[in-house]
């Protein structure tokens, strides 16, 4: 049974700086997850179910315009979760209704946590790890334009791998 994710992916050449400091911190799982904005977390679905959730992709892509998105500062969801992260700043609502749209029909699951976008920057980290990336990222700033998404499929030995994108509007 495939797990997959929904995401957008963050342009380089802040992808591979936010991916790199997550590394750099001590945080394993970095490696293997490309530095993203959820819009569906990890779902498994069944092998017969794929070619539904692509078409639906494909029309929750065309319900939301390309949109400019700025990444600035940090924040934390401690002590409910160990998850220090780069705030969306810009961009906000136009996350949370992508995320509204791919999150319906064949995947309208329940979320364990309200949405929220951000990009993770450190994980299950102790607590001074996560500290000291709270305060090391807490000026970084980008911007960048979203015009798509991806599907992502994880595989046990490469981690999340986009298998497809889908473009806004």
């Amino acid at each position: 049974m495939p797990t997959i994710g929904v995401a957008i992916a963050i342009p380089e050449p802040w992808a591979s700086e936010l991916q790199d400091y997550r590394t750099s911190i001590g945080d394993t799982t970095a490696a293997q997850i490309p530095t993203h904005i959820t819009l569906l977390p990890p779902t498994e679905l069944e092998d017969a179910e794929i070619a539904a959730v692509s078409d639906h992709l494909s029309k929750a892509a065309a319900t939301v315009e390309p949109f400019d998105i700025r990444l600035r500062g940090t924040g934390t969801f401690r002590p409910v979760s160990p998850v220090v992260f780069v705030m969306v700043a810009e961009g906000i609502s136009s996350c949370e209704l992508l995320a509204g749209a791919v999150r319906s029909g064949p995947l309208d699951i329940e979320l364990h946590f309200p949405y929220h976008p951000h990009v993770t920057i450190a994980h299950h980290l102790d607590d001074a790890t996560l500290d000291r990336a709270f305060e090391e990222l807490a000026h970084f700033e980008c911007s960048f334009g979203a015009d798509a998404f991806s599907l992502y499929v994880h595989d046990p030995v490469n981690g999340w791998v986009p298998t497809r994108e889908f473009g806004l509007g």
